[in-house]
């Protein structure tokens, strides 16, 4: 490789050289500068056949052959958000760490995501997940405000949780709630949230799909998920999905990316579930769920023994399951186990594993009463259990 060349600066002194010779030696150098301007510009003529060089203007603004009108789907998609987006807030979940040496406190950042108003109250929507990690949070509103979040109430196995801020209500806004139940696939969608921190974004898709199951952080399944193809990326999370009419239909929760990049595949925990979640949170700080009072055996565990159905393992003294007679499974008296009853029904569906129990129970609340079909030793009965509120 050669070396790049050198040009050395010389501070040696020059040789003496007589004015009168210098001003010579400058002159015919400016002549020979201007000859050669003189010679490119000729031949830059020349070359373009002696018109002017061609200077350009900024194009003049095209107007809309509507006058300046959007069209209904694009008026319709502002409407929307101008009048939901003052509802969704940014959330930073917060963990609180004292210093052993001074006690003073620091809010350590765990996590961002969205969250909407549920109530003038106060109370903002999220979910769980956002929130897991901190004893608090951080919550900025649309306005740029922002105020210290309390958890008041969490429901891990829905991926839902509920905030407490003290705003005055004149700051706050709320959203309307649609139906779930009554959404169509094709129905037009629109999720706000904050991806990747970038505050109040918006952007819109379709309902690609119904009645969708998905894993919630503590592995429980949440049902009647939608499916959608509105872009959901990380910070999207506790966000509202919306109809075309603005109301709150779900909350955006997770996607389905093998690359860790958006796919089109978004989820949402449906606004049904939500509305018989948030009040339960309010109240008590957490779901009162319906049970039975029983334990039962892993789907995995059950599948390896050939069963299909909900193994009972244990059943709680006095509780619901205790008072319908239903047992659990026992030692056997040569050594083993004796399986017990075996859930295959409830209410005239078919139970196959402990994801078709848990979605017929949460349908129901405390005090209601279902009717069970057990099998055991392969014989079959119907029982009666009225549902009990579990810990």
């Amino acid at each position: 490789m050669s070396q790049s060349p050198l040009y050395p600066v010389s501070r040696e002194p020059q040789p003496p050289y007589r004015e009168s010779a210098m001003t010579k030696v400058l002159a015919v150098l400016l002549l020979v500068v201007a000859g050669a301007l003189v010679f490119t510009v000729i031949q830059t003529r020349r070359q373009s056949g002696g018109a002017a060089i061609t200077t350009y203007e900024p194009r003049p603004i095209a107007q809309r052959p509507d006058d300046g009108k959007l069209g209904a789907d694009e008026q319709q998609t502002i409407d929307v958000f101008e009048a939901t987006k003052d509802a969704v807030v940014h959330i930073t979940s917060l963990e609180t760490r004292k210093d052993r040496m001074t006690l003073n406190a620091t809010d350590i950042p765990q996590g961002t995501g969205t969250g909407f108003v549920w109530e003038l109250d106060g109370s903002i929507v999220t979910n769980y997940h956002v929130v897991q990690h901190g004893d608090a949070a951080s919550v900025k509103l649309a306005n740029g405000k922002v105020y210290r979040a309390t958890i008041v109430g969490k429901a891990p196995d829905k991926d839902i949780a509920v905030l407490h801020i003290e705003a005055p209500p004149s700051a706050l806004k709320k959203i309307a709630l649609g139906e779930s139940s009554k959404l169509k696939v094709g129905q037009k969608v629109l999720a706000i949230g904050n991806p990747f921190g970038l505050d109040q974004t918006l952007t819109t898709g379709v309902i690609s799909g119904l009645g969708r199951e998905i894993k919630s952080v503590t592995e429980r399944s949440i049902f009647d998920v939608i499916q959608t193809d509105a872009s959901i990326n990380p910070g999207n999370s506790g966000g509202p999905l919306l109809d075309s009419s603005g109301r709150l239909i779900g909350i955006n929760t997770a996607i389905y990316s093998p690359s860790g990049a958006n796919a089109g595949i978004g989820f949402a925990v449906p606004v049904d579930t939500v509305n018989a979640i948030v009040p339960q949170l309010l109240t008590h700080g957490k779901i009162v769920r319906p049970g039975m009072g029983i334990n039962i055996l892993s789907d995995h565990t059950a599948a390896q023994q050939n069963i299909s159905g909900v193994v009972i393992l244990g059943v709680a003294p006095g509780g619901a399951a205790d008072r319908a007679g239903i047992v659990g499974t026992q030692p056997a008296p040569g050594g083993g186990w004796e399986i017990g009853d075996i859930i295959v029904g409830i209410d005239g569906a078919d139970v196959k594993r402990s994801s078709d129990l848990y979605k017929a129970l949460d349908a129901h609340k405390v005090g209601d009463q279902v009717e069970l079909t057990l099998e055991n030793d392969g014989k079959r009965r119907k029982v009666k259990v009225e549902l009990q509120a579990l810990p």
